[in-house]
């Protein structure tokens, strides 16, 4: 992008980093947007995996020649998951309920801390899964499969500042040990990187992975050497920094979702001489499971509609999202993109607090309700479906009984507002940022009217973390519950604050949830 005419030979140069810092801070700060190998050049995606179709509200698979295609609009039925069971041993008597948990994780360049948060509680949520009562009481020992992925679906904006190791994984599994990719935990600023190798390395001394694409266990063993399922989950969850900073975790779930993926469907066409996929014999996916996901982000979602979305974000001519940037008074693309073309806050009185937000759809960014109407029409077919969300709300207060969710805090505390010109904690903006010159214009810029959702610090009173509140994500998390014949709701979703300085409420919540519907 040119800066303005009048510019001197100087401010042309400051200009000229402004956009590529902005850029970069986008593309680390948060992960990306992209379907099947579209902004890239490539015609599938980046693994050769069938991908769902991110042009219409309805699933169809036609980026990849292995696949048929899926057309929910025409069925208004769920996909057929295959019958995947079968090789899935839950006790002797096969007769312990099945669970399928989806982690999809951001791997944006703010995500250290709050990755390893999240893999201090995998052993919480092992521990909560492994043995927890049903709505009876009863003692449960679910089969349990285990996958992860990123929020990182590509940008074009990202491509060129991705690592030459790294390929987005488009919501195809993780199934690796984080320090096989421990280079993934270095940021993308090229001046002064963040590392922090410790979201990986405190809980993950040494790699320990499952013998296939997702972790398998259950009452009478796992697919993970010597039976340590909490190490391996400790060390195939942590993703890293280095994601695009445009994510979509909505699609990147959608993707992971697909029933005729080679980790879904290892029987599609093609899948057997993908050699990533070759090897496959059971897919994550069944029939039978109950259908948990965890979706873990301190960003907006950015699903892009591809390809045409993507002009709105690399198409000087087609910049009506674009923020003007303050230091260099021209507008430029950054994350705001995602709030001002997905995101619509009224603020009638002007003090600043919303009275409301709301998705929006247009062509930009894929309606909130491709995913609700997914997941309905799972639930349509017999499919219990749950959702934890990890997000920027407020701290959670919880009941301490089953489903142990949110008694105050979360949602419930959550105000739409407009950042908060001062330095925190009295403002949105941090002390260090502030003596830098930075300035709630500068975050507008950067990413859009609405500020955090939640601002994290420790026990020291060290920062953690700022989130931004989850209004697209949230919508469709909440159109999970369930309104019982007497006006009551049943929990189905659980959102949690990813400021959290720890996460094992947060999984107690996702168990006691799964307690109300597995049988």
């Amino acid at each position: 992008m040119n800066a303005r005419d009048g510019l001197n030979n100087i401010g042309l140069a400051l200009a000229a980093w402004s956009v590529i810092a902005a850029t970069l801070a986008s593309c680390t700060d948060r992960p990306a947007v992209i379907e099947a190998g579209t902004g890239t050049g490539d015609e599938s995606t980046s693994d050769g995996s069938p991908s769902i179709d991110t042009t219409t509200t309805a699933m169809s698979t036609t980026t990849s020649s292995t696949s048929e295609g899926l057309d929910e609009s025409t069925t208004g039925s769920p996909p057929d998951l295959g019958d995947d069971s079968a090789g899935q041993e839950c006790g002797v008597d096969f007769s312990c309920p099945a669970i399928d948990l989806l982690l999809v994780i951001d791997n944006s360049g703010t995500m250290g801390e709050e990755q390893l948060n999240l893999a201090r509680s995998f052993a919480t949520l092992l521990d909560e899964l492994e043995s927890f009562e049903d709505a009876e009481g009863g003692l449960v020992r679910p089969n349990v499969n285990v996958m992860v992925t990123t929020t990182d679906m590509g940008h074009p904006s990202c491509t060129a500042f991705q690592h030459p190791s790294y390929t987005p994984r488009e919501g195809a599994p993780v199934y690796t040990g984080c320090n096989a990719r421990i280079g993934d935990f270095v940021g993308l600023d090229p001046s002064n990187p963040m590392i922090i190798e410790e979201a990986c390395t405190e809980n993950c001394p040494a790699d320990v992975a499952p013998t296939g694409h997702f972790i398998n266990f259950h009452a009478e063993g796992s697919n993970v050497p010597n039976d340590d399922v909490g190490v391996a989950l400790a060390c195939i969850g942590p993703q890293g920094i280095n994601g695009c900073g445009y994510e979509a975790p909505l699609e990147a779930m959608l993707q992971a979702l697909d029933p005729q993926a080679c980790w879904n469907d290892p029987d599609v066409s093609g899948c057997s001489d993908d050699p990533e996929w070759a090897d496959t014999e059971v897919g994550f996916l069944r029939d039978d499971a109950t259908l948990a996901v965890i979706l873990v982000t301190d960003e907006l979602d950015c699903s892009v509609q591809v390809p045409e979305g993507y002009s709105f974000f690399t198409d000087i001519e087609n910049s009506v999202f674009w923020n003007i940037n303050p230091q260099t008074e021209v507008p430029q693309t950054t994350s705001a993109v995602c709030y001002n073309a997905g995101v619509s806050c009224v603020d009638e009185d002007g003090d600043g607090l919303y009275e409301g937000c709301t998705s929006v759809d247009n062509e930009v960014l894929h309606p909130p309700e491709r995913y609700s109407a997914y997941f309905q029409a799972l639930v349509d077919g017999g499919k219990d479906v749950v959702m934890l969300g990890l997000l920027g709300v407020p701290t959670v207060v919880h009941d301490t009984e089953p489903p142990f969710g949110p008694l105050e805090g979360g949602v419930a505390s959550l105000l739409y507002r407009a950042w908060i010109d001062f330095p925190f904690p009295a403002g949105d903006i941090l002390p260090s940022e502030w003596d830098a010159g930075r300035r709630a214009a500068d975050k507008i810029f950067e990413f859009g009217d609405l500020g955090p959702g939640c601002t994290g610090t420790d026990k020291v009173g060290r920062f953690t973390g700022q989130a931004l509140p989850p209004v697209r994500i949230r919508e469709v998390c909440e159109s999970l519950d369930v309104v019982e014949a007497d006006g009551s709701t049943s929990p189905r979703c659980c959102i949690e604050s990813i400021c959290d300085d720890g996460f094992d409420p947060a999984m107690r919540c996702l168990t006691g949830m799964l307690g109300q519907v597995v049988d």
